[in-house]
């Protein structure tokens, strides 16, 4: 053998030698780095810089359950796995991702516990009763726990990231349950404290209707809640708020009252806009003949509503032509009328109103017994004692005369 021979040999089992040296030594239970090399459908497989590679099949890339290796890990990450099993004269070694994360997620879940922080998590899947999280270990968000309001479907959850603190933990039975809601609520009262403290009784802002109720609906201000009392959402008298708001409408709100000990705020959307008698004073004039209905019946006469939030007063003499002993021998609550608008004062809101000036005054009929003319009373020939005087006289008197027997 020449002497080249042997120095080319020589270099080629030192570099053998190093290449031995640098490989990775390896046993069962040993955590090792490896990068991600190849993904198949249920199998990734890892480059530990061992003479082959290892495999991480589905059930050990995740504390949840995934259909696709892909949907864990990527060719070229890196990940520190733990050995599962090796066989040098089968060329086969099983890793497990699952382990390491699962002690540093428990690692992680006690810390974020004790220290009642926030942190965030992606929905690995919707499960009935709510939905799951891999946080090295498996963690459950129930339903009531999710969002302030409630979520009938979650089926869109799926992937998104949640900000979230541990509700609570166990883990010699391996439970963890997360809770976003607990983090709205606590920015809610955060933003609610400082929304109180800047509104002021008075101030007109733009709101969204989130959620209507039979007594009036809840209004979104910015990141705080107001109820507009139904009383409150329009001038004329409304029995359902449906039929006055809807869900994500916005609308104008005046302040009424801020209580900021109880977290209430009182608002009116009727408040923000022109009253009634605002209006009307553009609407109506004195003579106008307008159509109105009855509100109210009273010994002294009817109120009518000649438009929402506008009452005028049809006194008992202006209901009709002939002597009305009372108002309910005319009109009554609910009915359909016509109306003449004697007086209008809208800043001082009243308005007299007449009934019987809508209508034709009827011709005067001829009675039985016609009063005498005065003329003839003065008659020196006439005697006041005759049969038609004493019969009027009779008459007139008769009734009152009789209260002093």
């Amino acid at each position: 053998m020449s002497e080249e021979t042997k120095v080319q040999d020589s270099v080629v089992e030192e570099s053998n030698q190093a290449a031995l040296d640098e490989m990775v030594s390896l046993k069962k239970g040993d955590t090792v780095k490896g990068t991600i090399v190849k993904i198949e459908d249920n199998v990734a497989y890892v480059s530990v810089g061992y003479k082959y590679d290892g495999i991480i099949t589905l059930r050990e890339l995740s504390s949840v359950p995934v259909e696709q290796a892909a949907e864990v890990v990527k060719v070229g990450e890196e990940v520190e796995l733990k050995v599962l099993s090796i066989n040098d004269s089968k060329e086969t070694m099983t890793l497990s991702k699952r382990l390491v994360d699962n002690e540093k997620g428990w690692d992680d879940i006690e810390k974020h516990f004790e220290q009642g922080d926030v942190f965030e998590v992606v929905v690995a899947d919707v499960v009935k009763g709510g939905l799951v999280a891999d946080v090295g270990v498996r963690a459950f968000i129930p339903a009531s726990m999710v969002e302030r309001h409630f979520v009938e479907d979650f089926s869109d959850y799926k992937g998104r990231t949640l900000r979230v603190i541990v509700k609570e933990i166990d883990r010699e039975n391996n439970k963890v349950i997360l809770s976003q809601k607990d983090v709205l609520e606590a920015e809610y009262e955060k933003e609610k404290a400082a929304k109180l403290a800047s509104l002021q009784v008075g101030q007109e802002l733009t709101a969204t209707v989130q959620r209507i109720a039979p007594f009036g609906a809840f209004v979104d201000l910015g990141g705080v809640d107001g109820l507009v009392h139904v009383s409150e959402l329009a001038w004329e008298h409304v029995k359902d708020p449906a039929e006055v708001v809807s869900v994500g409408q916005e609308v104008t709100v005046k302040v009424l009252k801020v209580e900021a000990e109880k977290g209430k705020i009182s608002l009116s959307i009727k408040a923000a806009q022109p009253g009634p008698w605002e209006t009307a004073a553009t609407q109506f004039n004195v003579d106008d003949v307008v159509d109105g209905k009855v509100k109210r019946v009273t010994t002294f006469g009817a109120f009518v509503e000649i438009t929402p939030g506008v009452e005028g007063l049809v006194h008992i003499s202006q209901l009709a032509h002939r002597h009305v002993n009372s108002p309910y021998e005319v009109v009554k609550e609910g009915q359909e009328v016509q109306v003449k608008i004697l007086e209008f004062n809208p800043s001082d809101k009243r308005v007299s109103l007449s009934i019987k000036a809508t209508q034709e005054a009827p011709a005067h009929e001829e009675t039985d017994h016609p009063v005498p003319d005065m003329k003839e009373i003065n008659n020196p020939d006439v005697s006041l004692n005759g049969n038609n005087m004493s019969y009027s006289l009779a008459e007139r008197f008769g009734d009152k005369l009789s209260q002093f027997k």
